[in-house]
């Protein structure tokens, strides 16, 4: 199986400071991955990076077989490719509903579509609140708001900056039910988080960076297996 997204030799750069060093990763389809380490270390430059929103300096970044480093950030998301960011960014001043509305795509000619109903089943509380504004919903409301907003789009690819960062814990327990659905449907995903034993229980497969740097890759059963990766790695 050809891998959905593969980076290569990745290096980015925000001026003279260079950020990332040869980072390389692949999903295949169907497949939940994580990018891992402690604040700082590359991840959401690496996003940003998948993105176009700060284009890479070398390397090369190739979604579909086809390469989108280069492209504008419009572009790649036409293709496929749907961001949640860090700090949600949905639009205040809308409703629920018009934010799930605002962007809906069927671009990839999903046979089983992003709808509205199939939103409000994977979050009720969103049907709940779909006439409600934006700035009304609490920050776990607001995250659910935002993966919705993402799937609307069909994306072939969602990826997940800080998925559950700053939530009370019975909506953090909402984001990660949805996502089990998720992966359960198929859903292709790259998802940054800090709580690595839901991580491990959720995803097959795991990349680390330590200052901007590939330092580990594996499957959840060996990062479950090797604790001293945790602390070297991951541990605040």
């Amino acid at each position: 199986m050809n891998p959905l997204l593969e980076i290569r030799g990745l290096q980015t750069a925000y001026g003279p400071s260079q950020v990332l060093f040869d980072v390389h990763l692949e999903i295949l389809p169907g497949q939940v991955a994580t990018l891992l380490g402690r604040n700082g270390m590359g991840k959401t430059t690496t996003v940003r990076s998948i993105m176009g929103l700060t284009p890479p300096r070398a390397g090369q970044i190739r979604f579909a077989g086809a390469r989108i480093d280069g492209l504008p950030p419009e572009q790649i998301a036409a293709r496929g490719i749907a961001l949640v960011p860090e700090g949600r960014q949905i639009f205040p001043n809308l409703t629920v509903k018009e934010n799930l509305v605002a962007f809906a795509a069927n671009r990839n000619q999903s046979p089983n579509p992003w709808t509205l109903s199939r939103i409000y089943a994977l979050f009720p509380r969103l049907k709940e609140r779909q006439h409600h504004l934006g700035y009304q919903l609490s920050g776990g409301e607001q995250q659910m708001l935002a993966i919705g907003r993402a799937l609307m789009t069909n994306p072939r690819l969602l990826i997940l900056d800080e998925a559950t960062e700053g939530l009370a814990p019975l909506l953090r327990q909402e984001i990660w039910r949805a996502l089990r659905l998720l992966k359960e449907s198929g859903q292709t995903i790259l998802v940054i988080d800090k709580y690595i034993e839901r991580l491990i229980a959720l995803a097959d497969q795991h990349t680390i960076l330590e200052r901007g740097r590939v330092v580990w890759q594996g499957d959840s059963q060996a990062l479950r297996h090797q604790p001293e990766v945790w602390k070297r790695y991951l541990s605040v």
